[in-house]
């Protein structure tokens, strides 16, 4: 490959939220950016999301008349981050979102929609919220892309419909009832209709919702401004200087370029979820690395850490949990390819539980993907595989689904084939399939069922929190999240440990710059997104914070590369004045 040379204000690594927001941020300030992708489309992780940002304090929870008490976010994230509480990068954190929410709704395309009502996941704790702190992208016409809309990362197959996104919330409790409400039908009917339109005419579905939304409107705000975007052009290294990072050598069209870049480099690689050594390292319950299954891209294996290790940056392997935990399904694809299914909110509804591989329940199944694995980790500790099984009755399976089934009227017959789906006409013979003695199975079951007929669950409290039942179904009282299971036959999935992103990541300040191991800034390198470690100290506070902290760190990280070179010379000179006058006094 011949080499050639060229010079930017900006160079941002990777596609997803966070490193397009800091695309956004520094070239609405009349900065050079270029953003470099090394896979064939753009979007990332964000592409594949939920599409939710969990932000505090936002204009738009107090448009829905919402107004925390004072203090109150900075006291829940004290309380969730417990051991690794960072009150510096907290305190930017709560300061920028709302800013980078209101830049982003007033400037550009990107819009979000808050509903009145999304509790945080841990509500009950101090300073938590009922709601106003997660809010969703709002959908988004994938026309207005024009011919860039085919490189757009497509979403996750398991989590669509035909093919189609289906919007967050409503528009999935529309799908569920379709056969029970006329509205929903007819919802649901005109929903379809459109799709198909826009398939037979665009080859995909055009009415992007969720992280698809997101990676779209973040791509066409990037339109708006000019930002040139390089697919399949992956960094090989960075081109590190006396005094910091200048750049970086990328792979693009058959040629080795040097960028470089006169502000700062900016990593938002999407964290390292299949990368093998570290997960080995890291994950606790994959001793070999391979004992995990990430719905991410596969292209996400560390690359950003891995480069500003190269010059002298730092990966905080200290987080309690070093990724998003979500338990997850593994299926067949109908091109015989495997599929990781994260299992969201159908452990919440009613006539579901969920039993170790030795027949017992083990945890709240309403409860977070985040704490239902950390229970499923502890549950299986001493046994040679980290799973559980997922299981309801007929009448649950078929009004609500289980993992990649869909509920009625849509046929489970090849789920069955498959494998994926486990079912048999009585407990006992569920429990024959699956591995699990089946008078253990049976008592569980019974247990379960004698205070599930009163809505109640005695052992675990499923429907006891505000998230419970937020997820659960609101049609059944007195508990949305708790029925028993007596319609057979009886169905069950098996679920192992995946992730929706990592949280060790590489040690940076509030500013999004790198440091090293004096704790130093290594100039003009920055970190955000999933390359960065989390600020939530390894826990999972609410719907959203990953997405959040990472569009508003990408907002922050613009902004300093922004600041004029000037305004800095004389921050600069104005502290070694008063050092020297202190020195004479």
């Amino acid at each position: 490959m011949t080499q050639e040379n060229m010079t930017v204000d900006v160079l941002v690594v990777g596609t997803g939220a966070s490193g397009m927001a800091a695309a956004i941020t520094a070239a609405s300030q009349g900065l050079k950016v270029l953003v470099v992708e090394k896979e064939a489309r753009f979007g990332g992780t964000t592409a594949r999301s939920g599409g939710w940002l969990w932000i505090p304090g936002t204009r738009l929870a107090t448009e829905q008349g919402i107004k925390e008490p004072v203090g109150a976010a900075k006291t829940y994230l004290k309380h969730e981050t417990t051991t690794h509480y960072d009150e510096a990068r907290v305190d930017a954190f709560l300061e920028y979102g709302p800013k980078a929410i209101d830049f982003f709704t007033q400037k550009t395309c990107v819009q979000f929609d808050m509903p009145a009502v999304f509790p945080d996941y841990h509500a009950e704790a101090p300073g938590g919220q009922p709601g106003g702190r997660s809010m969703v992208t709002r959908p988004f016409d994938g026309r207005e892309l024009g011919p860039r809309i085919k490189l757009l990362a497509p979403p996750l197959p398991e989590l669509t419909v035909f093919g189609m996104m289906l919007g967050s919330g409503p528009e999935i409790k529309h799908f569920m009832r379709a056969f029970k409400s006329v509205s929903s039908f007819a919802y649901v009917t005109k929903r379809l209709s459109k799709h198909l339109l826009d398939v037979l005419s665009h080859g995909r579905g055009m009415n992007l919702t969720n992280g698809n939304a997101l990676a779209g409107r973040l791509a066409k705000a990037a339109m708006d401004l000019e930002i040139p975007v390089w697919l399949s052009s992956p960094v090989k290294k960075l081109v590190a200087e006396f005094d910091g990072v200048a750049g970086a050598i990328v792979e693009h069209e058959g040629k080795t370029i040097r960028v470089n870049a006169t502000r700062g480099v900016v990593l938002a690689c999407g964290g390292f979820p299949h990368e093998l050594e570290r997960r080995k390292k890291l994950f606790q319950h994959a001793p070999t690395g391979k004992e995990h299954y990430s719905p991410s891209p596969e292209s996400n294996t560390g690359d950003g850490l891995r480069l500003a290790e190269s010059v002298g940056g730092l990966v905080d392997s200290t987080i309690p949990q070093a990724a998003a935990w979500v338990p997850a399904s593994v299926t067949t694809r109908s091109d015989g390819s495997k599929g990781v299914m994260p299992h969201f909110i159908d452990r919440a509804k009613p006539g579901v539980i969920s039993v170790t591989p030795k027949g017992k329940r083990f945890t709240n199944e309403g409860n977070s993907y985040h704490d239902f694995v950390q229970a499923m980790v502890r549950a299986c500790e001493g046994e040679k595989e980290v799973s559980a099984w997922l299981m309801c009755d007929h009448k649950a399976l078929r009004g609500y689904g289980l993992g990649c089934v869909a509920p009625s009227p849509l046929p489970i017959a090849r789920h069955i084939k498959s494998g994926y789906l486990k079912r048999g006409q009585s407990v006992a013979e569920l429990a024959k399939l699956i591995g699990i003695e089946p008078s253990v199975l049976d008592a569980t079951v019974r247990e379960f069922n004698q205070g599930a007929r009163a809505g109640e669950d005695p052992a675990f409290g499923k429907g006891s929190t505000a998230y419970n039942r937020y997820q659960g179904d609101s049609l059944v009282q007195p508990n949305p999240c708790v029925a028993p299971l007596e319609n057979g036959p009886y169905y069950a999935i098996k679920l192992v440990v995946g992730d929706i992103g990592t949280f060790a990541g590489l040690v940076t300040d509030e500013k999004t710059r790198v440091l090293d191991g004096s704790g130093q800034p290594i100039k003009g390198l920055y970190a955000v997104g999933n390359d960065a470690a989390s600020i939530m100290g390894g826990n999972y506070p609410g719907a959203g914070i990953t997405l959040g902290p990472a569009l508003t760190f990408g907002y922050v990280a613009g902004l300093q590369l922004g600041k004029p070179r000037e305004a800095v010379q004389k921050v600069a000179l104005q502290v070694e004045s008063r050092e020297r006058i202190a020195i004479r006094l």
